[in-house]
């Protein structure tokens, strides 16, 4: 959904004449432009030009119009159509029409006529200038400053003739500051300390101490997930986890804790894979455009949901970086902005061909340098075993002609006893799937299967050998009129998949019992086998379905006979003779089991039984005239025979089986298009499906011009954005900063730096912040050390009734501002205050307590909240999984986003379900137990304890009324629960932990505490 914000920014009156104090003329783009655009375009615009007037446009406003006279006659207010308009009495011709809007107040129409008086002079809109080159401001009252801030601040408060705010206690700057700069409770002791400390450096030794802090990039980095519309799901309908988000959330707490320098921070996120050498990290960046939704419902159209998702990375970048509302101008040129559709498709064109796809990288910088260590330590064991094998070879090398004699010895014994193949007396035989399947024994001894032809089957088939020893077995499969195409198969082309043959052996015909042994096999081999269904997947252990499995087949060979000879890996002996059961497993479905088969008994042994062909070959030759790749062979071979070297093999084998693997992750990233790349054009109406004029990558004509190192990419852009030539970005980004740390930004209308949005209250202030951004060579850190160090930055919040008329909404920041704290940092003092908080940096999405019914609103039911135990119950807020169409109740109870789009800017609600939040739900009662407990074990006395949970919630001592207040309501507690011990010991433990609960809930539930002040 394209949002276009209609709602009214101009300044009230008041502040309105105090911004013109001292201005030499009235400004097009700063007085009249915004009333324009707040009382005309929509009639007179860039899309409707009612009477042929376009009110955005400076030659039309100064052309004739259809009516043959001109809005504007610069110098001659009184023959200008447009002052008539607004001024006339009569209905017909009012401007805007009754039916329309509201009349033009008088301050309103003075204005216009005084702009046409001077000339009716066009400028342009101030966030497109280029950034003013001011200098602070000289002011009367040196002594407040602190740095240059305070100059700007001061100047014009100086012109209103009003004083800046008293400095904020020490107790309420440490609570402030780490509020604002990291997000968790001081300590007790760091209130004291920073209290008691005296010198002239303590309140920047402090900030210096929270920014080095690495809760500093969690505090920062949440401020900036808002922006990424992170999430831990996909949205839409179906909403599929994204178990593998995290990481990129971890690389912005990384990235803004090791200040990376926001130029930097800017095209790694937009186009880290374009970079030159591209890191791991670089790539992972590009995460930042993979927050956008994925619809994975059924029957969806991918190129209109490819589509919508490039929109979102282009419109998210207006917001975030360019502070406009480039959404606006989807389907139709801008109505406010100088931002045309053909400009919204060529800024479209830099992300077109940037596709979605996945790339494996660390899970993170100590799990990587954990893995380096220990496989160091794997590679040095590796290594001492490789010696040991190495040893053991050259002793074996030496002993060469003594096994060569053994072995020839054994390949003379072995033909001193022929394989020979006999026949078995039947006892039994059926298939596991059904009693239907007959098998009938022929005279020669093989078995024709009849009746049910099953998709799949196991033949289980009993013999009594009548032998003392056996070899392995022979299995034919025989053709047979009876079957379809003659067999040996029973599906009606003949064929068969024989996926595994396993041999039981028993001194007896009962296999019922355990005694049964099953035996290994050594080697098979087949008169004929179908490709890729070779006679040893017959005995590999792989059966399944279909070609999910392995197994021996014959097409081709249809209606004729082959044989599979199996061999025992080991002579089988039994002095009162041998039974055997054997199975042969079908799988592979379709009724590929085999119509007719014989399987007979083998004694005796080839040569090959044991030593590879190869290798009886090689024996034959005279050792003098081998070549060195044939001693190596038959050295490979005696390796595999002997008892040491077999042992050290295996040992290698299993230290590499337990091989430390890489630390790494799959995460979606975006990478460049290079086969096919995409032509884009300008969409009718937005509409995917109807193209229009093809255009080419490039940026907004009111700003610099953008120079593409080809077609344009996203690194062309990126580039371009944090050139330090384009002043919108800086603005926007210090903007951003400033309201982080002040509530409000320069710019109040944050998402909005156009013709609607908000005038900057300090246009100086914010222009020469904006440079100070880029000197400072684009470090985070520093502008918040600037901003912080100020006096106004530490002024005090308290109202100043006095001005309620004159500044009712702080423009001229004559206070700090007070508010409260985002919904996770709600979580993260609770926690903090009852010292359950877990402080574990980064990692995986966790699941806290949710109450019942919320998962369940997922669709289909298709996502289980597991509740997380140990530490990970109590991480901060930001790690908790965020689920887009069921996000957890507490989040959203204290307006968290939905990040379905981009967020630069939290509404702050009051509302009664908060309070009912904070005083019911189970996170927030189990922590006051805690809490509880806590100050039962840390404190001796009623009066210290009230004091300790004074300072853990609100970094002060209460006063004597506020200690008088809570060891009344102590008393009745303990009364109570004294009295009602059953209810203390399920509540709390006891009486007294029950108690304390009771006024650790109204601790925790000051709104002191949750409101930054």
């Amino acid at each position: 959904m394209i949002h276009c914000f209609t709602k009214k920014h101009i300044l009230s009156l008041s502040i309105l004449l105090t911004l013109h104090i001292g201005a030499a003329e009235i400004d097009f783009a700063r007085d009249i432009q915004p009333l324009f655009s707040e009382n005309c375009t929509t009639c007179h615009g860039p899309d409707k030009q009612k009477a042929g007037l376009n009110l955005t446009d400076k030659k039309s406003a100064r052309a004739e119009l259809k009516s043959g006279k001109r809005a504007v006659v610069p110098g001659n207010p009184d023959g200008s159509e447009l002052i008539y308009r607004v001024t006339t009495d009569d209905a017909d011709d009012l401007m805007p029409p009754p039916d329309h809007g509201k009349r033009l107040k008088p301050a309103q129409i003075a204005l216009i006529r005084q702009w046409i008086t001077e000339g009716g002079r066009w400028s342009q809109h101030w966030a497109y200038l280029p950034l003013s080159q001011v200098a602070p401001p000289e002011v009367k009252t040196g002594a407040w400053i602190r740095n240059e801030i305070d100059r700007f601040v001061l100047a014009k408060l100086e012109a209103t003739k009003l004083q800046p705010s008293p400095g904020a206690d020490r107790n309420t700057l440490i609570k402030r500051l780490s509020y604002d700069l990291i997000g968790l409770p001081p300590t007790p002791g760091e209130v004291e300390a920073f209290v008691n400390d005296k010198s002239s450096e303590a309140y920047n030794k402090l900030v210096g101490r929270l920014l080095a802090s690495q809760h500093f990039g969690e505090r920062w980095g949440r401020h900036w997930l808002d922006k990424a519309r992170y999430a831990d799901s996909d949205g839409y309908e179906k909403d599929n986890p994204r178990m593998n988000a995290w990481r990129y959330r971890d690389w912005v707490i990384n990235s803004i804790n090791a200040d990376l320098p926001f130029d930097q921070f800017t095209i790694e996120q937009l186009a880290g894979d374009l970079l030159p050498n591209a890191t791991d990290l670089q790539k992972l960046a590009t995460a930042f455009n993979r927050q956008t939704l994925t619809n994975t419902e059924g029957g969806t159209d991918q190129e209109q949901w490819r589509v919508a998702a490039v929109m979102d990375r282009e419109e998210t970048l207006g917001s975030v970086w360019l502070g406009l509302t480039v959404g606006c101008a989807r389907c139709h040129n801008h109505k406010y902005d100088q931002f045309t559709q053909k400009e919204y498709y060529q800024l479209f064109a830099y992300f077109n061909n940037g596709d979605e796809s996945s790339t494996n990288i660390p899970r993170s910088q100590q799990a990587l340098a954990d893995f380096a260590k220990t496989k160091k330590s794997h590679e040095s064991k590796v290594k001492d075993l490789m010696a040991k094998i190495k040893k053991r070879n050259a002793t074996l090398k030496k002993q060469l002609p003594m096994l060569e004699k053994l072995l020839c010895d054994e390949i003379a014994n072995l033909k001193s006893d022929p394989v020979k193949f006999h026949s078995m007396e039947l006892i039994s035989a059926r298939a596991d799937v059904s009693d239907k399947v007959k098998f009938t024994e022929k005279d020669d001894g093989s078995l024709l299967v009849s009746g049910e032809n099953p998709a799949i089957a196991e033949y289980e088939v009993n013999y009594k050998t009548g032998l003392k020893r056996i070899t392995g077995i022979r299995i034919e499969v025989l053709p047979d009129e009876s079957l379809a195409a003659k067999g040996p198969g029973r599906t009606p082309h003949g064929n068969f998949v024989l996926n595994e043959v396993r041999i039981y052996a028993n001194a007896n015909a009962d296999f019922t019992s355990k005694t049964p042994q099953l035996l290994k096999l050594g080697n098979a081999t087949a008169t004929y086998s179908q490709k890729d269904w070779p006679a040893k997947n017959a005995i590999d252990g792989k059966g399944g379905a279909g070609k999910n499995g392995t197994g021996w087949a014959i097409a081709n060979e249809y209606g004729k006979p082959n044989s599979l000879d199996i061999t025992l890996a080991e002579p089988l002996e039994i002095d009162t003779g041998i039974y055997l059961h054997i199975v042969l497993d079908q799988e592979y479905g379709s009724q590929h089991t085999i119509g007719r088969f014989r399987i007979t008994g083998r004694t005796g042994q080839n040569p090959t039984d044991g030593i590879p062909e190869s290798i009886v070959k090689l024996l034959k030759n005279n050792s003098g005239k081998r070549t060195t790749q044939e001693t190596e062979s038959l050295l490979a071979f005696v390796q595999t025979r002997d008892s040491e070297a077999i042992q050290l093999k295996a040992n290698l084998k299993k230290l590499n089986s337990n091989a430390p693997k890489p630390p790494v992750m799959s995460v979606r990233v975006i990478s460049q298009r290079k086969n096919n790349p995409r032509t884009t054009h300008i969409l009718h109406r937005g509409e995917f499906k109807q193209p229009r004029e093809k255009v080419f990558a490039d940026t907004i004509a009111t700003l610099p011009k953008i120079s593409n190192r080809g077609e344009g990419d996203r690194l062309d852009l990126a580039r371009w954005l944090v050139n330090g030539q384009i002043p919108i970005v800086p603005r926007v980004i210090v903007n951003q900063i400033w309201a982080n740390l002040f509530g409000e930004g320069l710019v109040r209308s944050i998402n909005d730096f156009g013709v609607r949005g908000d005038a900057p209250t300090h246009p100086a202030l914010l222009d020469w912040l904006a440079g100070e951004f880029v000197r400072r060579k684009w470090s985070r850190k520093e502008m918040i050390r600037l901003i912080t160090q100020s006096a106004t930055y530490q002024q005090a919040s308290i109202h100043r009734p006095e001005l309620a008329r004159t500044d009712p909404n702080n423009h001229l920041l004559h206070r700090q501002n007070r508010f409260r704290v985002e919904a996770e940092i709600v979580r993260d003092l609770t926690l903090g205050a009852s010292g359950q908080l877990s402080l574990k940096i980064g990692g995986a999405s966790v699941y806290p307590p949710l109450p019942s019914g919320v998962a369940e609103l997922s669709y289909a039911n298709n996502f289980k909240w597991a509740v997380s135990r140990g530490e990970d119950r109590y991480r901060r807020g930001m790690y908790t999984f965020f689920k887009r169409t069921s996000p957890h109740p507490n989040l959203i109870t204290f307006d968290c986003p939905d990040s379905n789009v981009t967020c630069v800017k939290r509404n702050i609600s009051n509302t009664p379900i908060a309070a009912l939040a904070t005083l019911n739900n189970s996170v927030f009662t189990d922590a006051a137990k805690a809490m509880a407990k806590r100050l039962i074990k840390e404190r001796n006395s009623d009066t210290e304890r009230i004091a300790m949970g004074f300072q853990l919630c609100t970094a002060r001592n209460p006063s004597t009324k506020e200690v008088a207040a809570f060891l009344a309501l102590l008393k009745k507690a303990k009364l109570y629960y004294g009295e009602n011990e059953t209810e203390a010991k399920a509540f709390n433990g006891d009486a007294e932990a029950s108690s304390w609960a009771t006024l650790t809930r109204i601790f925790l539930n000051l709104d002191e505490f949750i409101t930054r002040e």
